[in-house]
């Protein structure tokens, strides 16, 4: 094996490589960045309509034993019908909802909560009215 072969075997990559590699990286991310947000965007939006399910449930639960709505979301956690507030991913807080009160508010204060996010959701309602 002569020098010149020798020395040119171990060189390493010419920058067109370089950029055809690039490119190619390059364009697949471009296809597959904007699917890994929708499917984030997808999901957080799964995760809300769960958790107003299961306040809503443990709130008929509560006025089924008791016969009136809790005071707050938090009474729910202090007398052990929830183990912790469920957590609104849209606004990242368990601090937003949107507390609706009964029509006799004799009753106590909380029969329905709703998102405190802002924006639609994929079918174009608000969040507020799931």
């Amino acid at each position: 094996m002569n020098e010149s072969s020798h020395s040119r075997s171990t060189r390493g990559f010419t920058l067109i490589e370089l950029l055809v590699v690039l490119a190619i990286v390059s364009l697949l991310l471009t296809l597959a960045v904007p699917r890994y947000f929708q499917s984030i965007d997808t999901s957080k939006e799964i995760v809300l309509i769960e958790n107003l399910r299961i306040v809503r449930e443990t709130i008929d639960k509560f006025y089924g034993d008791n016969g009136r709505y809790p005071e707050s979301v938090e009474e729910l956690v202090d007398r052990l019908y929830l183990r912790s507030l469920p957590f609104d991913p849209m606004t990242e807080s368990v601090s937003t909802w949107i507390l609706v009160p009964p029509k006799n508010s004799s009753k106590g204060k909380v029969f329905d909560v709703k998102s405190g996010a802002d924006g639609l959701t994929r079918d174009g309602r608000s969040f507020k009215d799931l």
